[in-house]
């Protein structure tokens, strides 16, 4: 296995330069941190581009089993493995430590027509997410209500009534690979199936499968609780500084909204999603999960 003690190494710039979306996309590569996250994403059966393993910051039975793990796969030449020191892994993660043990994984390759479900999909839709703890929490929710999958849609057209979006070939749509997001998804990013496709397509395909898509909105009468949330549904959910654009409000067979009493006209995204989503849970009488 091979050291790395200089904070100026390639192999470090070229993790650290992940930290851009650009860079990730471009790549088509992002980091995983943290011992759960390394944990779930191994026994998922991720085997990462990358991994370094930092000894002097490992502890504990998880670690030390997760990295185990990783010795494993470079001897099968499934892995590149680098032992790092405190100095190089601090430079590389995102939050300090992380448990002495980083990946860098290559972005899942998963398209629409690869899910499956159950006889009533259950399904979430994310539209322009800003904040990246946001959308991992969604995926946490996602996961505790067992949600099928999460789509996030990539613009395809500007959003009517917004300002102009960059339609760049990169770095457009909800970010589902940052590392924050994996982060802030205690590691939801490798249990619920997440896939980005052009919004118009997304529709398409929602619509050939018979799922009613529900989205929400302040601009309508009924409250989500009184929607009837048992058959195959997405609920949309939008930026909290937007809401839905007007593909998505046009595409509805529901709008529902979340009644709010306050002065404030918004509601935290992933505070929102729990909301309605665990109405779908509760109308399902799926209480038992």
């Amino acid at each position: 296995m091979i050291t790395i003690t200089s904070p100026t190494n390639p192999r470090v710039k070229s993790v650290v330069r992940l930290a851009d979306r650009r860079a990730r996309d471009v790549a088509r590569r992002t980091v995983v941190e943290g011992v759960r996250e390394v944990g779930l994403a191994l026994g998922r059966g991720v085997a990462p581009v990358e991994a370094y393993v930092c000894p002097e910051l490992i502890a504990g039975a998880e670690a030390e089993a997760a990295a185990r793990h990783l010795v494993a796969l470079a001897e099968t030449g499934m892995t590149e493995l680098f032992y790092v020191s405190p100095a190089v892994f601090a430079k590389m993660a995102y939050r300090g430590q992380s448990g002495g043990l980083l990946l860098v994984i290559a972005y899942p390759h998963r398209t629409l027509d690869e899910l499956t479900f159950r006889a009533a999909p259950f399904l979430v839709v994310v539209e322009e997410a800003e904040k990246p703890g946001n959308l991992g929490a969604v995926l946490r929710t996602a996961d505790a209500a067992g949600v099928d999958a999460l789509l996030a849609p990539t613009p395809e057209t500007e959003f009517l009534g917004r300002n102009s979006v960059s339609k760049s070939a990169v770095s457009t749509g909800t970010d589902l690979h940052n590392p924050n997001v994996i982060r802030a998804s205690l590691g939801a990013y490798f249990t619920v199936p997440a896939v980005a496709a052009p919004a118009e397509a997304t529709i398409a395909w929602l619509r050939a499968r018979g799922i009613a898509i529900v989205a929400t909105t302040p601009a309508t009468e009924t409250v989500y609780t009184a929607a009837d949330l048992t058959g195959p549904v997405a609920v949309v959910m939008g930026s909290e500084a937007w809401g839905l654009s007007e593909t998505w409000l046009a595409a509805a067979d529901m709008r529902v909204r979340i009644p709010m009493a306050g002065q404030v006209d918004s509601l935290n995204l992933s505070a929102a999603t729990a909301l309605v989503v665990y109405e779908v849970v509760r109308q399902r009488g799926l209480g038992k999960l």
